[in-house]
């Protein structure tokens, strides 16, 4: 019975992030929404996870940016802005840190891919191709 309220109470910090993660967050305001201090609701969240909140958050900026440099016509820079990053420098490290490719290379490969503009390329190749150049292989 505890330990399902601790981990509706992670899961409450968990649901902040990914509803939030275009704003300025950090540690002691998501812990807050747990009810928790931050250092063991980063120790908690760590072990029931297997990853930190932080990565937890850029994991959703990045995956969001993919799909917004896909279907969307906004610049680089405004996903950066979008996705919750003030320094597009900062966003396209951490990019290219977990996707492979600069946010630039990535839309012009998938946009060259698909017959229509800002349509989603999976739904004119094989799923498995797109997957490939989406990271999902690698999760």
């Amino acid at each position: 019975m505890a330990k399902n309220y601790k981990f509706e109470r992670l899961n409450a910090g968990r649901d902040y992030i990914a509803d939030n993660y275009q704003a300025h967050l950090n540690l002691s305001c998501i812990a807050k929404h747990s009810y928790m201090s931050p250092y063991h609701f980063l120790r908690v969240f760590k072990d029931a996870y297997g990853e930190t909140p932080n990565e937890f958050l850029i994991r959703i900026r990045v995956e969001q940016a993919k799909k917004m440099l896909i279907t969307e016509n906004y610049s680089v820079s405004e996903i950066c802005e979008k996705v919750g990053y003030t320094s597009l420098g900062s966003f396209s490290s951490l990019f290219l840190k977990h996707v492979g490719t600069a946010p630039t290379l990535y839309r012009r490969k998938l946009w060259a891919l698909s017959s229509e503009a800002y349509r989603f390329p999976s739904q004119s190749i094989p799923a498995c191709y797109a997957y490939h150049f989406l990271g999902k292989l690698a999760n």
